[in-house]
């Protein structure tokens, strides 16, 4: 007796053809694939179908109904930009970001990413920020400002997500850290001033009498805190890299911090005359490379001059090529002069990091607890720091 399939067997039959990709009906689904589910099969295939399988195939496969062929990626720029657009096509934004790092991964396509048809047609992402600028030295002219406007739309896209809370949240810490108790008239904080004296509500004559007036003195107009990012640009902090750029000009912008930037591998660049524009500051690093925290927190002690009112943010994997023991000896004594010293393993949107867990848990014993920070959370991280409260690490 024959049954009809339902379109709910037939949708799942589709996606599990899809799924196990091959020849049609070579895995038992006895589906072939047409139109744009072939197209889609081939998209998938070029990059997960084998090492013989290149983007040259998906081209083709959008052309075809599910037949394969075999070819060599090359140096075929035109080819790959349109399986690049073919993936934008069948695939979600975040499916194509996954897809694209797969395929810089798999197939070797770094190279390729120095052509301005291929960054034309790439879905622009941190992690392709960070594989440009490995690129850097090596892009041509001819790339190099099509680079930029990829770079520029990712910076400006993590601005509008992320400065405004930033900006709020700092203010509100800074502000709490310079509230007085006898302000000028003008500098009366009268909410909080109701607040502190309802006790003395007279209710014959519906008042509140202030005994005690609350507000920020003169000082709120200057510098209060000076901020030291000192970030690791070994080739595993890719990521981070961009993220702190963008906070690093977010903070450049707050007149009442003063926000230095120092990039480090085994050298150690200072980049707080570039933060007015965070794509100069990324074009200015050069990912990849050895590590030397010690060389650099050296550099960054050798830069405060108000220990008290100073916030350092070390952003590293903490695999140090340097001195271990001179690095927390100067880890120790910025503590000791008072310091606030926040030591961040990523910044980013992703997992636990790898780390060299011997020194994190040599920072811990310093009162410096290393943990990895998402940038949503890094606004209340800095605002913990410069209110000297304990940090909100989140748990592992």
């Amino acid at each position: 007796m024959t049954t009809s399939m339902r379109p709910s067997d037939d949708e799942r039959l589709r996606r599990w053809r899809l799924v196990l990709g091959g020849e049609p009906g070579a895995e038992g689904t006895g589906r072939a694939l047409t139109g744009q589910d072939a197209a889609m099969d081939g998209a998938l295939a070029a990059l997960y179908g084998g090492a013989q399988n290149t983007a040259q195939n998906a081209a083709d496969g959008a052309a075809r109904s599910g037949a394969k062929s075999r070819g060599g990626l090359g140096a075929s720029a035109p080819s790959v930009a349109r399986w690049l657009g073919d993936i934008r096509t069948y695939f979600p934004s975040s499916v194509v970001q996954v897809m694209q790092r797969d395929a810089i991964e798999r197939l070797g396509l770094a190279a390729l990413l120095l052509e301005p048809e291929m960054l034309e047609a790439v879905e622009a992402d941190v992690h392709l920020v960070g594989t440009l600028l490995s690129l850097n030295k090596a892009m041509p002219e001819t790339t190099r400002e099509t680079a930029r406007a990829v770079v520029r739309k990712v910076v400006e896209d993590l601005e509008k997500r992320l400065a405004t809370r930033t900006r709020a949240t700092l203010t509100g810490a800074l502000d709490r850290g310079a509230r007085v108790s006898r302000p000028r008239h003008r500098d009366i904080d009268w909410d909080r001033t109701i607040r502190a004296n309802l006790k003395n509500y007279l209710p014959e004559h519906g008042t509140v009498v202030p005994e005690r007036l609350v507000g920020y003195g003169r000082a709120a107009q200057g510098v209060k805190r000076d901020v030291v990012l000192c970030v690791d640009q070994s080739g595993s902090m890719a990521a981070s890299v961009v993220y702190a750029s963008v906070f690093g000009a977010v903070l450049a912008s707050m007149r009442s911090i003063a926000t230095r930037l120092v990039v480090f591998d085994t050298a150690v660049v200072d980049l707080t005359d570039q933060l007015d524009d965070p794509v100069d500051v990324l074009f200015g690093t050069q990912l990849g490379g050895g590590t030397d925290i010690n060389r650099a927190l050296a550099y960054c002690q050798s830069q405060i001059t108000r220990p008290a009112d100073t916030v350092v943010v070390l952003i590293s994997d903490l695999y140090e090529g340097g001195i271990r023991d001179e690095m927390l000896k100067r880890v120790a004594a910025m503590k000791a002069a008072g310091v606030q010293f926040v030591a961040l393993l990523a910044l980013s949107d992703e997992g636990a990091p790898a780390y060299d867990r011997e020194h994190a848990a040599a920072l811990a014993a310093l009162g410096a607890p290393a943990f990895a920070c998402t940038p949503d959370l890094f606004p209340d991280v800095m605002a913990a720091a410069i209110e000297r409260r304990p940090l909100p690490i989140p748990e592992a």
